[in-house]
């Protein structure tokens, strides 16, 4: 369990942080782009799908072992069972706790993954073999 609690250093925090801004911004240029040439659209397009598929498979991990933490240590339980601090600070560890271990934004993150995988290879099947 310890290297599910192993916490990256912050380099590789900000790199997939990084990621996910490029990705998003690749994706939004699209818009400016297509009124100047198409070769463009089409990186901008793989730089937003490839960051995509790396920013969101980062972030299904991430948020998979917090959920898979909550559950296996029964953190919800702890905390309800907490002595020594103000009930205010036992209602806000029970909600991140709670949605940490009850949230769908780990498969909101897994289908974003897998639609960006399923659009990448789209993309390289008519780009590069069918047109």
């Amino acid at each position: 369990m310890k290297e599910v609690m192993y916490q990256q250093p912050s380099s590789l925090r900000w790199f997939f942080f990084m990621v996910g801004i490029i990705a998003t911004l690749a994706y939004r240029i699209i818009i400016i782009l297509n009124f100047y040439d198409p070769l463009w659209v089409k990186i901008s397009w793989y730089i937003g799908t490839i960051g995509f598929i790396l920013y969101f498979g980062y972030l299904f991990n991430l948020q998979s072992k917090r959920a898979d933490l909550a559950t296996q240590y029964n953190l919800l339980n702890v905390v309800r069972k907490m002595k020594g601090i103000k009930e205010k600070q036992k209602e806000a560890l029970r909600y991140i706790v709670k949605s940490n271990a009850t949230s769908k934004a780990k498969w909101n993150s897994a289908i974003i993954f897998i639609l960006s995988v399923l659009a990448l290879i789209i993309g390289i099947i008519l780009d590069f073999f069918i047109l």
